[in-house]
């Protein structure tokens, strides 16, 4: 993928990307922010300089090679693409676009998480590798650049109890709501556990890490926090779940004339 490195991304990624043995030879010219071939790579990325004019003439976003409705794994193994693998990889990218707009509510509201919510699609990535390299193709070359960390799981586990400590103890179930931002986040958690969902399958076969199940299951949870915290932040009072035989209906409004002038 050919593009224009924002700042803010330059700087997001020099701490993941700076280190890598894969990366160093085109360290300097990432460090500027020069135009790069990305070719997406579990892991890591392989990045080859290239000219704006080769860009312009050269690079094409599309291959073809998909058209008989098969699909290639970082394995070099082409599958069809309603198979789980694919089934899996779409659901984490859906997640991460959702949380990608409840970022920009939350950067309307200039909320304190929109980094950490940037951090969290770039780990989507990792596993969105690490889906794409099942075990049964992957040789051992494969696999030692997927490496997935617990570490990841345990962050998340610390950012929810940082924010629990700063909200109402949770007495009731919460409706999905609160504000944009909040209503977004919910969104984005109930995407997570579909992708979940896609994920199990796969670990439970043997073809991937358990840690990018355990990563999902933990980021629910903290979805649901954020979006508790993203009320909180705009000053929303949440929606409480009230058993509608204890309810009262709501009162029925009187019908009003289609057109008030005309008697």
């Amino acid at each position: 993928m050919a593009c224009r490195w924002s700042s803010k991304l330059i700087e997001s990624c020099r701490t993941k990307l700076g280190s890598d043995p894969h990366f160093a030879r085109h360290k300097a010219r990432f460090m500027s922010g020069d135009r790069l071939r990305m070719s997406i790579s579990p892991g890591w990325i392989q990045a080859q300089t290239i000219s704006s004019s080769q860009s312009r003439h050269e690079f094409k976003i599309y291959t073809r090679t998909g058209d008989k409705g098969t699909s290639a794994l970082f394995t070099g193994e082409r599958r069809p693409k309603n198979d789980l693998i694919f089934n899996a990889l779409g659901s984490t990218d859906e997640l991460s676009s959702h949380i990608a707009m409840a970022r920009e509510y939350a950067l309307e509201g200039d909320h304190s998480y929109c980094e950490r919510l940037l951090r969290i699609q770039c780990i989507l990535q990792d596993i969105s590798a690490v889906i794409a390299t099942p075990k049964s193709s992957a040789r051992e070359a494969h696999l030692k650049k997927v490496g997935f960390s617990e570490r990841h799981a345990t962050e998340l586990e610390e950012w929810i109890d940082e924010y629990t400590h700063e909200l109402p103890p949770l007495q009731n179930f919460i409706l999905p709501g609160g504000g944009k931002a909040s209503a977004a986040l919910h969104v984005a958690r109930t995407v997570c556990r579909r992708a979940e969902r896609c994920v199990s399958p796969l670990v439970l076969s043997g073809e991937i890490d358990t840690q990018a199940l355990i990563y999902l299951n933990r980021l629910s949870d903290f979805l649901f926090t954020a979006a508790r915290y993203a009320a909180k932040l705009d000053n929303r009072q949440e929606e409480i779940y009230i058993r509608s035989d204890l309810e009262e209906p709501p009162k029925k409004e009187k019908s009003k004339p289609l057109n008030p002038s005309k008697k």
